[in-house]
């Protein structure tokens, strides 16, 4: 019984001496916490998007709203006759759509390249062709037909290149590129079928444009970013008659029925515009 005893007790010392050895023992160390990375933003990746703005004249030369008809020859029932158009037929809104690629060099800040092609409609104002008539009146049969070269576009697109730089989230670009355009041979208009005449050249200009959280209210269609962006274009389409432009159309068969002998040269346009693009690809 005694020999139980005294090993019970060394029992009972070794277990309170092991609990006081534990008690000193340092506690382990809780694990760190999970460190997740934000994204950082880049421009690379395919988009899409609308735009809207307005258009107006951008010509270096006097913009001639005044031109003398001949008087008789078929062309007045009179005397020579003064028609004068108004200037504001020469500007109006401007909306479409437009597609491109960015590239952005390095995340987050950085150089990047890109290409768009976009697509616009144009109104220059449904009284493009309105103007009023002095001294002698126009012959029978015949309408008049504003000569100026912004009178008769309806549409224009280009396919451009763009060089920027990113300032995170804000990027500031350059743009250029090819041109095109086109008219309407519209009777109400008083148009011709030769306004219809596909014409070339280029457009330059330059923006900036700001990405949106991802989780904008305007992502309808879950895209990587939307971004809004206001820029600004100067177009020049060649029309190929340069020293001529129709002033007198036919109204049976919308022909020209007389050419003023000194028009404008070349389409000269400006346009400024705000657009919404929904980027695709890359964070």
């Amino acid at each position: 019984m005694k020999s139980l005893l005294r090993a019970t007790t060394a029992l009972a010392g070794v277990a309170l001496a092991g609990s006081a050895f534990a008690a000193d023992l340092p506690r382990r160390a809780a694990p760190p916490p999970i460190f997740t990375p934000v994204p950082v933003f880049t421009w690379t990746g395919a988009y899409f998007g609308i735009n809207a703005g307005y258009a107006f004249d951008a010509s270096s030369r006097s913009n001639n709203s005044t031109f003398v008809i001949p008087g008789g020859v078929g062309l007045t029932s009179g005397p020579a006759a003064v028609a004068t158009f108004r200037n504001r037929s020469q500007d109006g809104f401007s909306g479409g759509a437009q597609v491109g690629y960015n590239y952005q060099f390095t995340p987050g800040s950085g150089v990047v390249v890109g290409i768009e092609a976009d697509a616009q409609y144009l109104d220059f104002g449904r009284d493009r062709n309105n103007a009023f008539v002095s001294g002698g009146a126009i012959a029978p049969g015949l309408i008049l037909n504003d000569p100026r070269g912004l009178a008769s576009l309806d549409y224009f697109g280009t396919v451009r290149g763009r060089l920027g730089y990113a300032f995170d989230r804000t990027l500031v670009y350059g743009t250029g590129g090819f041109a095109y355009g086109s008219g309407s041979a519209d009777r109400s208009f008083g148009g011709y079928a030769g306004n219809d005449s596909f014409r070339t050249g280029y457009a330059v200009g330059g923006g900036i444009e700001y990405a949106l959280p991802t989780d904008s209210f305007l992502n309808f269609f879950r895209s990587s970013a939307v971004t809004l962006k206001v820029e600004g274009l100067y177009v020049n389409l060649d029309r190929g008659t340069r020293n001529q432009g129709v002033l007198l159309v036919n109204a049976a068969n919308l022909a020209p029925a007389y050419v003023t002998p000194i028009g404008p040269r070349d389409d000269e346009f400006a346009v400024v515009r705000a657009g919404l693009n929904y980027k695709f690809g890359s964070y």
